[in-house]
């Protein structure tokens, strides 16, 4: 099913014949939501050649009525709410997770009767790859167990048969999960081979991987992003059980606290361990050691509660490792990342951004292999630095590595595809030092590289497909200094992007200084498949730049643009001819613009920002928005002061599908608190700010635990109606993770001769950041506002 939904000619297929398939015992999808999707676009597909006929709500009930509503990720039934042939379904999923979520994790899910049982077995059959329950709160071991047995009917003869329900496995421990497990007669899918739990809070893990370990022998993928709850131990048990995985996905939401990012005043943090929380006996380590040779693919991205002694087990047993992704590791140092490049020889793809990385992770990479395992070891293996295989090395915001260090790293990576060095102490000479002829995608963005410098670098990789360099003010003629480049004393602006144009056939562009509409009409020849754009600071597009954006790059997806001189036309054009763009942000751009910028329908755009650019808004624009904006799952708004309490209805009722909503500095929203808001069931960021001092005291605790998914929040103690949050405890706090509360002090204005006493105003004064992670919560005060 999963091929046929693919083809274009899905469409085409005949009723019968469609709703035939989807009867199918052997119906074989990813997930429901795919599922869900594809008769959604048949249906829509069909509408036309069905009006008029008898049978045409039949037609649309008798397919959709298969559909698995319980199943359903949280945030596809809300925004489906707004579907003309989905509505009903969409309440009824809606009620039908939510009545799960109220079970206790701990609980059984036979307390919802038999006749539900059918709508939570996941669809499994012998030729299914893939099983996608991504962004699935309601999930829980018990449903997943339900799943894998042999039918919904013959479950009560065997609960009988063996004295134990399975539909409290969290109950268990280890050893009595894995026999309960043994004693049931579970079907085992051979063919699967990756499974996506990402997002699903309620899954007991440890009974998880004992069904994958039972049911899918063959898994090699697992993804489990943003499950706080998976810790390096649990990997362990993990790759005990399932020993044909290679790739493991932990991602979680990467902590704002960046040392070379903020001004720390003041922080508790959770206490570091001085050894691994594993305790691993002879017998374990042999195991361990067997399994994790197949590891080659390892994503820990913002996982805070990561320390060195965890990449010293991570090191020592999975030795096949050949990427790794730290991004956000806050709590490794540069001798714990070194320690595992040295160790993990095999490794080709290095993601290490925001983390300590510095000058002994820079000589780790730079040095032979031969230095740190035995000769007999690699007598089949290249004698080579591991710099020499790197295939992706990102290390923006390392800023422990000096000029030097990586002028040094820079002259031996020749493989390279991948490069990611913003925010570094990047300069001309490691840009001219770099011999790789393969890049494709170049980030360079804040350092002080200059035109010819990076004329030199693109000119020797003709295959780049992503170059992002916002915020470097070198390549600005305006700002450059002749005296600090030695390599490049006239080369301008125009020649830069003129080598890109001859050279490049980009997908994805960011630039600011120096980029303007004469460099467009250069980048002609490489920008015709642009995807991505994005204008920052210091370029300057004008108004002829932006209207003849569509037509120079028709295969726009995303449009992203700061300080740049917008009008009505120049969007009204955007929007007419650019039908496939996802993701539109206006931020702090100057221009007069009204509502009828945004009348033409965009269906396909899922992400909006405006930020600064729409004071004028009401409510009666912002429905306007809703109806021609009418799939966003993304909104942020700065700046719209005229917006009351009655936009938060219009809000959840235009969107009811929004994952994350940013309001600030917008009038009124809160001052009579908030409610309609959390109708938007699926959000998981949310960013209330200056809009009203109306939030309750529970507001935070009251949020958590009306909306399931709900990860990151941000406030501002001006809108607090008692001046001060309740923060959850650990316990309390249900799914989220990140917390910033923002607050003022009151600052003296100028004088103004018509007014008696000087104007007093609120100035962002510090920052409370809270981070939670897999077992503490760490509480930071910055100076800045984040």
């Amino acid at each position: 099913m999963m091929w046929a939904i693919s083809m274009n000619c899905f469409v085409d297929i005949p009723y019968d014949l469609l709703l035939s398939c989807v009867k199918h015992m052997n119906l074989t999808v990813d997930s429901e939501m795919h599922l869900s999707n594809a008769l959604l676009v048949w249906i829509d597909a069909n509408t036309e050649c069905m009006k008029g006929l008898s049978r045409n709500e039949d037609v649309c009930t008798g397919v959709l009525k298969q559909i698995r509503l319980s199943l359903l990720p949280l945030w596809f039934a809300a925004e489906k709410r707004s579907s003309c042939h989905f509505s009903k379904f969409a309440d009824e999923s809606i009620d039908s997770i939510f009545r799960l979520l109220r079970i206790p994790s701990t609980g059984s899910v036979d307390a919802l009767g038999a006749s539900h049982l059918h709508d939570l077995r996941i669809r499994l059959t012998k030729f299914s790859k893939r099983v996608n329950l991504s962004r699935c709160s309601q999930i829980t071991s018990a449903v997943l167990l339900l799943s894998l047995l042999p039918s919904a009917n013959s479950i009560d003869y065997i609960l009988r048969g063996i004295g134990q329900s399975p539909f409290n496995l969290e109950r268990l421990d280890r050893d009595q999960c894995s026999e309960v497990l043994n004693l049931l007669p579970t079907l085992s899918f051979e063919a699967v081979q990756e499974v996506d739990i990402s997002k699903c809070p309620r899954l007991h893990l440890q009974s998880a991987i004992e069904c994958f370990r039972k049911s899918f022998p063959s898994l090699r993928i697992l993804k489990a992003a943003f499950l706080l709850k998976f810790k390096i131990s649990t990997l362990r048990k993990l790759v005990r059980k399932c020993p044909m995985v290679c790739e493991v996905d932990l991602t979680t939401d990467t902590s704002p606290i960046i040392s070379s990012q903020v001004s720390i005043v003041s922080s508790s943090p959770a206490i570091t361990p001085q050894i691994s929380n594993l305790s691993l006996n002879v017998r374990d380590m042999t195991s361990f050691y067997n399994s994790g040779l197949s590891i080659a693919k390892l994503t820990l991205e913002g996982r805070n509660d990561l320390y060195d002694s965890d990449l010293q087990y991570i090191s020592r047993f999975c030795v096949s490792l050949q990427y790794v992704n730290l991004k956000g590791c806050t709590s490794l140092t540069d001798v714990g990342i070194a320690s595992l490049l040295r160790r993990c020889i095999k490794l080709h793809s290095v993601l290490v951004c925001d983390t300590s990385f510095g000058i002994n992770s820079v000589l780790a990479l730079c040095s032979s292999s031969s230095n740190h395992i035995a000769v007999e070891q690699i007598e089949n293996e290249l004698l080579d630095s591991l710099a020499l295989n790197l295939q992706i090395l990102h290390m923006g915001s390392c800023k422990c590595v000096d000029e030097t260090s990586l002028l040094k790293l820079m002259s031996q990576m020749q493989k390279l595809k991948s490069l990611c060095l913003s925010d570094t102490h990047l300069s001309d000479g490691a840009l001219y030092s770099f011999r790789g002829s393969s890049l494709e995608v170049l980030d360079i963005s804040n350092t002080v590289v200059s035109n010819a410098a990076v004329a030199y670098l693109v000119g020797g990789n003709p295959g780049l497909k992503c170059l992002k360099a916002r915020g470097c003010r070198n390549l600005s003629e305006q700002e450059s200094d002749p005296q600090k480049r030695e390599f490049s004393f006239s080369y301008s602006c125009r020649e830069l992007h003129n080598e890109i144009g001859r050279t490049c056939m980009l997908e994805e562009i960011a630039l600011g200084w120096g980029f303007s509409y004469a460099s467009l009409e250069a980048l002609k020849p490489a920008i015709t498949s642009l995807r991505k754009i994005t204008v920052g600071l210091g370029g300057l597009l004008g108004e002829d730049g932006l209207r003849k954006l569509p037509t120079i790059c028709p295969m726009l997806e995303s449009i992203i643009l700061y300080f740049q001189v917008i009008s009505d036309r120049t969007i009204m054009n955007i929007m007419a001819n650019l039908k496939k763009l996802v993701v539109l942000a206006f931020c702090h751009c100057l221009g007069d613009i009204s509502i009828l910028s945004f009348k033409f329908p965009m269906p396909n755009l899922r992400k909006l920002k405006l930020e600064r650019v729409t004071p004028w808004m009401n409510n009666n624009d912002l429905f306007i928005l809703t109806q021609s904006c009418a799939n966003l799952v993304e909104l942020s708004l700065l700046g719209c002061t005229l917006l009351d309490s009655e936009s938060q209805q219009i809000i959840s009722q235009g969107w009811p599908g929004l994952v994350s909503i940013h309001l600030e500095e917008c009038g009124r929203v809160t001052t009579m608190g908030v409610s309609s808001l959390l109708d938007c069931k699926a959000l998981e960021d949310l960013l209330l700010r200056h809009n009203g001092p109306g939030l309750q005291r529970s507001f935070i605790f009251d949020a958590a635990s009306k909306l399931p998914m709900l990860r990151k929040v941000s406030l501002d103690f001006c809108d607090a109606a008692e001046g001060d949050f309740d923060i959850p405890n650990y316990g309390d706090r249900h799914f989220l993770s990140t917390l910033k509360i923002a607050k003022c002090k009151l600052q003296k204005g100028l004088k103004v001769s018509f007014v008696k006493a000087p104007r007093r105003r609120q100035v962002h004064k510090e920052t409370l950041v809270l981070v939670w992670n897999s077992s503490t919560v760490t509480r930071t005060v910055v100076k800045e506002r984040l």
